[in-house]
């Protein structure tokens, strides 16, 4: 490095697509590595999650994670098989999130057929994961971490439970990586923070080049497509992600059900995991907004209301097909790419009377986005399935800012800029976003490539 002040920053993971963060940090000695996280979306990408790290994996002394998606946090188990020894931080809400969504996926890929498989099953295991949450600590929102001459903290990024731009201040120069920012204002969480006098911003894209549905027309969108289905008498089928989607989606239509806007139907959570993370969120109510803690302050069960059933077994899962229409059925993956929504696509395309109602983001390359993009047959499990169900798409209920708010959150701290580095977003939305920071905000933004390496002068 040219100066003792200078930190060298590693793009890893997180270039050029929505998945795999994966940032180094480097300086004094010390190298921190800001979450590890699962390519996904195609065979290709999956292939990558398999290759060796560009970086030695024993020389990394701690890793922080911003939250608990799988693409941020995936290839933990890799990380420690490959010679992690040192300490993992999150927020306390993402540690334990962590450890059901390391689980699940680990489930998942042992019983991998794809190539590779084989490897998969001896890195995703159930000791893989017991050993990552024993070298696992936390620390709350705003609580500092020092470390040599670096002082970390986490500020809420409103995105999921527990999700946390990292803060890192050394040298009296400031550092902040968004991980993912969330489409304030949240039904149920707070807003993510203001940031102020920022050097070095590193910062998500997925939805960089286009903007949301208004939240107002969002819940008008979800009641009318409830209603609609129930006139029908068909089965309503939402793809959904287990961690906060599944959430929003249970409280939204205890909402709907309590203030009498939709009649009441049989509902099914039929994901496991989804149904293990709502009573994660149970219990770490005091991070949500005030609106969600009111009403829990009155009693409501926020997360649970008439005809609502939790389909823990497969068994369970199967006998949804006979239940009486019309009915909801809820269950993952978000982007149709593995789970128990194959079973019920398979089993609801064909038919008129249904709906699919996809609630966000579709990765290119997805189950989810073939359908959105209108494709009139799809495969499914090596069977041709035809489209004939009613799709669906409210884009507002993405996790995600959008392009104007993700330029609004730039704008609070523009002045104080050195860098933008926009990362996480496929390039359209990446580049899109780069020029509009550059050209509305007079910042120097720059789009990396995957393991691109740049150095920052914190003198």
């Amino acid at each position: 490095m040219n100066s003792s002040k200078t930190l060298k920053l590693t793009f890893a993971g997180g270039t050029g697509s929505v998945t795999g963060a994966n940032f180094l940090l480097e300086g004094e000695g010390k190298r921190f590595l800001i979450d590890c996280g699962l390519a996904q979306g195609s065979r290709q990408a999956e292939a990558s999650n398999l290759k060796p790290f560009i970086y030695d994996p024993a020389s990394i002394d701690v890793l922080f994670i911003t939250h608990a998606h799988i693409d941020h946090i995936g290839r933990i188990p890799k990380l420690i098989h490959d010679g992690f020894k040192g300490v993992i931080y999150s927020t306390i809400p993402t540690k334990e999130i962590t450890e059901w969504m390391l689980e699940d996926t680990a489930n998942i890929l042992s019983h991998s057929d794809h190539e590779g498989s084989e490897l998969l099953k001896e890195i995703y295991t159930k000791a893989t994961v017991e050993k990552a949450m024993s070298m696992w600590k936390t620390i709350d929102y705003h609580q500092d971490l020092a470390i040599d001459n670096f002082i970390f903290r986490y500020r809420d990024a409103g995105h999921v439970l527990g999700s946390g731009m990292l803060e890192i201040i050394y040298n009296n120069k400031k550092l902040i990586f968004t991980g993912d920012l969330g489409n304030s204002p949240s039904p149920l969480l707070r807003d993510t923070e203001a940031i102020q006098n920022v050097d070095y911003l590193i910062m998500e894209s997925v939805y960089g080049d286009r903007n949301h549905t208004a939240r107002n027309e969002r819940r008008v969108k979800l009641e009318t497509t409830i209603e609609d289905n129930y006139k029908r008498h068909g089965t309503l089928v939402i793809p959904t992600f287990s961690l906060e989607r599944s959430q929003e989606l249970l409280f939204e239509i205890n909402e709907l059900i309590e203030n009498d806007r939709i009649p009441q139907m049989p509902t099914f959570l039929d994901s496991p995991l989804a149904i293990h993370l709502t009573t994660v969120y149970g219990k770490y109510g005091r991070y949500f907004n005030d609106f969600a803690r009111k009403q829990i302050g009155e009693g409501d069960d926020i997360f649970n209301f008439p005809g609502l059933k939790l389909t823990l077994l497969t068994e369970e899962s199967k006998e949804i097909l006979h239940a009486t229409n019309p009915k909801i059925v809820i269950a993952g993956s978000g982007m149709s790419n593995g789970g128990r929504i194959l079973h019920h696509e398979a089993h609801y395309l064909p038919d008129s009377k249904n709906t699919l109602l996809l609630t966000g983001y579709q990765s290119q390359g997805t189950l989810g986005r073939i359908i959105q993009d209108g494709a009139t047959e799809v495969h499914i499990n090596g069977n041709v399935i035809p489209v004939r169900a009613n799709v669906v798409f409210i884009d507002g209920y993405s996790g995600h800012k959008d392009s104007d708010h993700l330029v609004q959150f730039v704008e609070q701290t523009a002045d104080s800029l050195k860098k933008v580095f926009v990362v996480m977003g496929e390039p359209k939305s990446s580049l899109y976003l780069t020029q509009r920071l550059r050209d509305m905000l007079g910042v120097n933004a720059f789009a990396p490539d995957e393991n691109d390496v740049v150095e920052l002068d914190c003198n």
